[in-house]
This record gives C-alpha cells, structure tokens and sequence, in this order.
C-alpha cells in the first residue's frame, strides 16, 4: 500500500509545535524541519559550515557554536540578507529533507511533516495533503511577541517575511483553527486523522 505524506505547515507562533506533539501522542511518526535545520547548524553540520562561509565569525558564541540571535538579526537585517541566506540553506536542508522523506515513505504507512515555509519553498507537490495550522493575524501577532520577547516592529518584520496565513489558508486541503482552546484543536485533528485513517484502508 502506497504511503501518505501530510505535510503540516503554518506562520511562525501559529501553533505547529502543539499540532505536531498531539500527533506524536496519538503515535504519528513527525519529522520537524526546524528540528533538522537546528540539527544541521551544530558545530560542523552542513548549515552551520555555510553560513560560517557566508557570515563568518561574527555569527559564533565564544564555545564556536552558532550565536542564535544574533545570526537571526543578521539574516533579517535585509531582504536581500534574508534572500541570500534562505538560498543558501534551502538546498542543503531540501537534500536534508528529501532522503528523511524517502526513509519514511519506506517504514510507515502514514506520516506527517512539519515544514513552516512548506509553500514559500514549494514543498506542495511531496504531499498527499497539506494540512494548515491556522491562527488570526492579531494572535499571531500578539503569540510571537510575548514567545520570543520582540518589539511589535520586530515582530511584524518576521511575520511579513513569510506568505500571510489567509494566503496559505486558500491553498490547504485542511485547515486547523488553533484560535481557541486546545480541546477546540484536538477536536478539528480527531476528526481529521478519523478521515485520514478511513482513507488509507
């Protein structure tokens, strides 16, 4: 029987971190892109060599480790800083991705990866589905400046550099609503992997 891939996708502070843990408990195998990525810029993996390549120093700790926030600042001090830098990972972290993917499409019958920028990076045609976390722009507004500690300003300019979640919302097969209450969420998820599940049988 053919494997299905759901891809699960959102804007950052949306909520995919809550989606994708519910998943894990209900026994889904979830591969994180952002856990990748962050696997990957550990000393000596693949990101972390090439952005040493195109920053340099400036962007490690005093361990040699990258320095987090301040890479962060860097890559969004610019578009044309933001557009340098999504190139030169995107390719690395697809290759990343593509041989995860393939593995996974192997050993299970059903599998779900959360990819945040799943449509800006044209990921679409790897799914089955694509499932949206969804959240009103004043949440989402309001969640990214309490979770990471930025001004309204900083806030916006990371929200901005992503397509907008009603653009996204247009373009899912399904979409949960992550604006109330958690029970609200695992619901509209219940009923989705009911549906999923009657569909690979």
């Amino acid at each position: 029987m053919k494997a299905k891939a759901i891809g699960l996708t959102g804007g950052i502070a949306s909520g995919k971190s809550t989606v994708s843990q519910y998943l894990k408990d209900r026994g889904y195998q979830v591969l994180d892109a952002d856990q990748l990525v962050h696997e990957l810029q550990q000393k000596e993996g693949r990101l972390y060599q090439a952005l040493l390549a195109y920053f340099g120093p400036a962007i490690l700790d005093e361990a040699g480790n990258l320095d987090r926030p301040q890479l962060s600042q860097l890559i969004f001090s610019s578009p044309e800083t933001l557009r340098k830098s999504s190139e030169l990972q995107d390719h690395i972290i697809r290759q990343e991705l593509r041989q995860r993917y393939e593995d996974l499409k192997r050993k299970q019958s059903v599998f779900f990866m959360d990819i945040p920028l799943l449509y800006e990076r044209q990921y679409e045609d790897w799914f089955d589905k694509v499932w949206l976390v969804y959240v009103n722009s004043d949440q989402q507004l309001s969640r990214l400046m309490a979770r990471n500690k930025l001004s309204k300003e900083e806030a916006l300019d990371r929200i901005q550099a992503q397509m907008s979640l009603d653009e996204k919302r247009v373009l899912a097969d399904a979409v949960v609503d992550n604006s109330g209450s958690l029970t609200e969420t695992y619901s509209q998820l219940d009923k989705l992997l009911e549906d999923l599940e009657k569909d690979s049988l």
